[in-house]
């Protein structure tokens, strides 16, 4: 079983899709942790992603498929995930497409959660995050108990780049542009489904679970194999 979360960044697809994961026992892949993986590790692949990820702009399509279809075939993806923060854009989901057809896999459902421009620009530029444990506070939302300290390890705050409120207008310019076409792609396939983002995360969770229950129970049994890498 393959699912996708569409939505703007600040939309809370990370926490949906998590929850999402633990009820359909898949793997959670989320294009920011794989992307920040590859920028710890230092290497050449790192340093380019970093490059593209400081200015807000998306990594181009044949980094992001390759570092995608590589963690799609590890063990813990044999019965499937739920990938957030990709595809983004037509070009990437023509290629997931592709490479789960060749095992006699598909996507079987992608959600859009809808968010207005204001609530995330409000989201996303109060967004820290701990230095040492990258937990993830929000000053209206989540706030520490002390401002500037992590409440789980003590550790220094401070505001990624890609949080900061130029790089945050960015990131919805870019997308726009290049992202909201996949509502239409995956429409066109009846795999969609869409809801209201901008209610709590239980409200969000239970309508996720009933807009896709059709979608999931025509598709059957997870799949026994993940789609191997290029």
């Amino acid at each position: 079983m393959f699912l996708i979360l569409l939505g703007p960044p600040g939309a809370g697809k990370g926490t949906q899709a998590a929850l999402l994961a633990e009820k359909w026992g898949l793997a959670h892949l989320a294009s920011g942790d794989l992307f920040r993986e590859a920028i710890r590790s230092d290497g050449e692949l790192g340093r380019k992603v970093k490059e593209y990820y400081d200015r807000g702009e998306l990594v181009p399509d044949e980094l992001t498929i390759d570092m995608f279809l590589e963690r799609l075939s590890r063990p813990d993806c044999a019965q499937g995930a739920v990938l957030d923060g990709f595809p983004r854009n037509r070009e990437q989901a023509q290629a997931l497409d592709q490479a789960l057809a060749a095992s006699g896999l598909a996507i079987d459902g992608a959600a859009y959660i809808r968010v207005g421009e204001e609530e995330l620009l409000a989201r996303l530029g109060g967004r820290w995050t701990c230095r040492s444990c990258e937990a993830i506070y929000h000053q209206r939302h989540n706030p520490p108990r002390r401002a500037g300290v992590c409440d789980q390890c003590g550790g220094e705050l401070y505001q990624r780049s890609d949080d900061l409120p130029e790089t945050v207008r960015r990131r919805l310019a870019v997308y726009l542009e290049q992202t909201s076409p996949l509502i239409e792609y995956y429409r066109s396939q009846g795999k969609l489904v869409e809801v209201d983002g901008e209610s709590g995360v239980e409200a969000v969770r239970t309508a996720l679970d009933a807009s896709l229950a059709p979608l999931l129970g025509q598709a059957g049994a997870p799949p026994a194999r993940a789609p191997a890498s290029r």
